[in-house]
């Protein structure tokens, strides 16, 4: 690749060779930052549907589903959880639903365990 080029002049890369390279952030993951706040829907997981197939906790990006010792869905960590839904898209008994973050407001709102 010719160095001099900037990403405007270079167009479509012909081989993998020709792609600049690019930078990798270690250490940052949902476990370290809390990022809860950023979401606008919210699971919301009935205990009563669920039958612990754990769907949702190997698909999880942020690994905010709980469970407990026996491997049993015990709810989700709203403090992690980004809110995308891929839980509820999975979830094969409806046992989360995504509602607005806008109905979760107040003290204790995100907060874990809820």
């Amino acid at each position: 690749m010719n160095k001099s080029m900037n990403s405007a002049e270079m167009g479509k890369p012909k081989k993998w060779q020709d792609v600049p390279m690019g930078g990798i952030a270690f250490g940052a993951s949902a476990e370290a930052v809390e990022t809860g706040q950023w979401r606008s829907m919210r699971p919301v997981w009935d205990g009563e549907k669920c039958i612990s197939c754990l769907l949702c906790w190997n698909q999880c990006p942020d690994r905010s589903i709980l469970t407990d010792a026996s491997g049993k869905v015990t709810g989700i960590d709203t403090f992690y959880c980004k809110g995308c839904g891929i839980c509820a898209h999975l979830c094969p008994k409806k046992a989360i639903e995504m509602r607005p973050e806008s109905e979760f407001t107040g003290p204790g709102a995100g907060a874990k365990g809820e």
